[in-house]
């Protein structure tokens, strides 16, 4: 069975000890897990937790970490000293090893010999002084994958929200929707949706941009302009997509189970009930990519290193997702053949 691979993240931030702490007190799946990463990192942060680890050698040049009663599989992909890191001030060292982690983890799974990839967070300035030129992960995995067009998805036990815009000043996300990136938005959402998440069918709430779905062009005409033509166009091309739907009403149906997955225009109007339900264990999704690629809801979270007290929902959930939507991926692959 191909493993699931970890990527460590930022050698100076949370994602070495939040690995470890997560598989020494969290049930893993059966799945096979293999982190690409620092073996001395880890043998450091491991030892700041107490778990009295030990290094041996493994198969294809491979290393066992054994730690807390647990056995962990690693691929070393760095050598750093971690006498000379400081934790939250990596260096551009650092940021190589967090390129190399993922683009190995990209490899793996695009040959075959992963089955997903979970990756725990990154320094952005780092991965770029490194010659990274990429705002982070999502945008690397695409250029990688040669894929044009992606969806944030943030998905919990009781909602899923899918982005149409990201990281934007809330002033120029009307200027930058249109109708054929809103419709990209749906169709990728149901097409991940059908394929990682075993819903043949799925039922997709889209949201309107202004208050009130804007009131008959009262408050806004996004929604008549903009955002009905997708939807149209999304139910000639079979998809179960609804809407505008009022922000302010919606979640309340989306929680209760009518939606499989909320369609939102900007950042925070999906963000903001995401967290609500789901701060500690939110899981982060990458759709529209050849590969499964989940991630924690979080970040580097350098103030929480050598505390003890990182949270490791996240990662666990992000874990317990990527390995089922695998499985749902490999299902509907072996149909297909």
């Amino acid at each position: 069975m191909q493993p699931l691979v970890i990527t460590m993240g930022d050698p100076t931030g949370i994602g070495p000890e939040l690995i470890l702490r997560t598989l020494a007190t969290n049930p893993v799946p059966s799945r096979p897990l293999l982190v690409a990463g620092d073996p001395q990192v880890l043998v450091q942060a491991a030892e700041r937790l107490h778990f009295a680890p030990q290094l041996i050698a493994g198969t294809n040049d491979r290393i066992i970490l054994k730690f807390a009663q647990t056995e962990l599989e690693l691929q070393p992909l760095s050598q750093l000293d971690p006498n000379q890191l400081i934790c939250g001030q990596p260096d551009t060292r650092c940021g190589q090893a967090m390129i190399d982690y993922i683009e190995w983890a990209i490899t793996e799974c695009l040959t075959g010999r992963a089955a997903a990839m979970v990756t725990c967070p990154i320094n952005k300035a780092a991965i770029n002084a490194a010659g990274c030129h990429f705002p982070g992960h999502t945008e690397l995995l695409a250029e990688r994958c040669q894929t044009d067009q992606v969806t944030m998805m943030l998905a919990g036990r009781r909602l899923k929200v899918a982005l149409v815009t990201t990281h934007l000043p809330l002033s120029s996300v009307s200027g930058q929707l249109t109708t054929a990136k809103i419709l990209e938005t749906i169709r990728i959402t149901a097409q991940g949706l059908r394929t990682q998440f075993k819903l043949p069918n799925p039922r997709i709430a889209v949201l309107s941009l202004n208050p009130h779905a804007g009131e008959q062009g009262l408050f806004g005409d996004e929604e008549k302009r903009l955002i009905q033509p997708a939807i149209d166009q999304a139910q000639t091309q079979g998809i179960s997509a609804s809407g505008p739907h009022s922000a302010d009403t919606l979640f309340y149906f989306a929680t209760r189970g009518d939606y499989d997955a909320v369609v939102c225009m900007y950042h925070d109007q999906g963000l903001i009930p995401l967290k609500l339900l789901h701060f500690d264990d939110a899981v982060n999704i990458t759709l529209g990519l050849p590969i499964v690629r989940t991630s924690v809801d979080h970040g580097t979270a350098y103030d929480l290193v050598g505390t003890d007290r990182a949270n490791t929902a996240s990662l666990h959930a992000a874990i317990q997702m990527a390995d089922q939507m695998a499985h749902h991926t490999q299902k509907v692959k072996s149909s297909h053949d």
